[in-house]
């Protein structure tokens, strides 16, 4: 029976879970933690995004079978970092959101990035954010919002 840790309440999985099952479906039916998205299903929009460990990982291709005993996992609900925080702040005041959807997977990779580089370039925050779409366009919001935030660390 696996055990690791989600926004730090330990989690027990049965033994009855095939071990192929995705980590996003264990978040969002067995736990209830719906903040985290079901995009595309091929870790390839990004709405499914979690950290693992504080990295930014795509959950929907993360299989229970791949997770070590202990492993810490942190969605959206339970974002809680000096770097989110400054990210949620700055996604409010420049009104990224339009329909919101990928909204949790954009500030978890955004997140992340702060906390490896609180001064990032464009480039860090185009690699960052690689792979998180934006079916809005809203983009240039996002990437504003992320220069926001890393002003906000900086003082």
């Amino acid at each position: 029976m696996p055990t690791f840790y989600v926004n730090k309440q330990r989690v027990d999985i049965g033994a009855s879970v095939p071990g192929d099952t995705p980590l996003l479906w264990i978040l969002r039916d067995s736990l209830n933690l719906t903040g985290t998205k079901y995009g595309c299903g091929m870790a390839l929009c990004g709405a499914c995004t979690v950290h693992i460990e504080g990295q930014p990982v795509r959950s929907c291709q993360t299989p229970l079978s791949s997770l070590k005993t202990g492993v810490e996992i942190t969605t959206i609900e339970g974002l809680k970092t000096r770097e989110a925080k400054a990210v949620q702040a700055a996604w409010e005041k420049l009104d990224v959101p339009q329909c919101g959807y990928c909204q949790s997977g954009q500030i978890m990779s955004a997140s992340a990035l702060l906390a490896q580089k609180k001064r990032p370039t464009d480039a860090d925050i185009d690699a960052a954010m690689n792979g998180n779409v934006c079916r809005c366009a809203t983009y240039q919001r996002i990437r504003a919002a992320i220069k926001e935030a890393s002003k906000t660390l900086a003082s």
